[in-house]
């Protein structure tokens, strides 16, 4: 399998052995009868015009994320794909990929963590998120990421992961977005905010999800907390701790049961790792399974529907976080499923 993705960057880090081809316009590279599958890695405005030419063309699509750039083009990207069964579309919603989000989502299922009421969320930074512009009329190419006609912020870059995991791990999505924000440390002319907090009310599932990013502090950095009634989990992008609840510590047994450990090792806090060392970089495991379906022909976990969903929740987060309303997910989007 032959896979184009159009960057120079990406074809110079490939191994001296090859000859890679450059193009400058990725039409050229629709039009090369060698390439099977293509990775779209452009700004998010550019998604939608890239990945329906590729769709049509027939090749497999690992899209980064977050999938889309807008409601309308997820509902429209859906209805591209509709009838396409043997070609493959991957979402790069890469961390529920790992070994550990799959356990995450296992534990969840069966009821380890109880009644989970509540999911705290973070991905902080201490830096501008600005890149050095050679001349001023790059800015907005360079420093895309900073202006609505092209980003999503920090919901889209940042927190559409974890967004993504739990509408996964639980089946589910928001019903009701409510957000807070503004440009807050960095007054240099970006337009998507540099501190930003989202709360989302799953009022099917009885849970309420908080999903919160600044560029002005990295203590926390990546968080991921999601809370039951019997314990809690706590992840980072590699590693996990399970924490029981005190009626369930009662039942030690039940919490070794739930970690799968043939000995229960409690860390200062009283937790128990989930797996017993860290994973690889869930991009890893991503491009692996990309490679698995293709040649299977098979519905990744990450797909043109959890991808739609996805791109929807962050969408409504935005709106709610530009609008200072409330948004509110709508009948007709629940039809996307596969």
């Amino acid at each position: 399998m032959r896979c184009a993705r159009f960057s120079v960057k990406a074809a110079q880090k490939i191994s001296k052995t090859s000859t890679p081809k450059v193009y400058a316009d990725y039409r050229k590279v629709l039009d090369d009868k060698e390439v099977d599958a293509i990775v779209i890695a452009v700004p998010l405005n550019m998604h939608y015009a890239i990945a329906s030419e590729v769709i049509k063309s027939g090749r497999h699509l690992y899209l980064e994320k977050t999938m889309i750039y807008n409601i309308d083009q997820a509902l429209d990207l859906v209805k591209l794909m509709a009838g396409r069964n043997k070609q493959v579309l991957q979402v790069g919603h890469q961390y529920r990929y790992s070994p550990l989000y799959y356990k995450v989502k296992d534990y969840i299922n069966k009821g380890y963590l109880g009644k989970v009421i509540q999911v705290d969320c973070r991905w902080d930074r201490n830096s501008s998120w600005r890149r050095a512009v050679p001349e001023p009329s790059l800015e907005r190419q360079i420093n895309w990421r900073m202006y609505k006609e092209y980003s999503g912020g920090l919901v889209a870059e940042l927190l559409s992961h974890q967004l993504d995991f739990i509408n996964w791990a639980f089946d589910t999505h928001p019903t009701e977005f409510l957000a807070a924000g503004d440009i807050d440390l960095y007054k240099d002319g970006r337009e998507t905010y540099d501190n930003v907090q989202v709360i989302a009310r799953y009022g099917e599932q009885g849970m309420v999800g908080n999903f919160g990013a600044t560029c002005g502090n990295a203590r926390d950095g990546y968080l991921f907390k999601i809370k039951g009634t019997k314990g809690t989990v706590s992840l980072l992008t590699d590693q996990g701790m399970f924490y029981a609840e005190k009626d369930l510590l009662k039942e030690r047994g039940l919490v070794d049961g739930v970690t799968g450990a043939t000995k229960i090792t409690w860390d200062k806090e009283g937790g128990v790792p989930i797996l017993p060392e860290p994973t690889k970089d869930g991009t890893w495991y991503a491009l692996k399974d990309f490679y698995e379906k293709v040649t299977t022909a098979t519905l990744p976990d990450s797909n043109i529907y959890t991808g739609a969903k996805t791109a929807i929740c962050v969408h409504l987060a935005n709106q709610a976080l530009y609008s200072t309303q409330p948004a509110y997910w709508k009948k007709e989007y629940s039809s996307i499923k596969a």
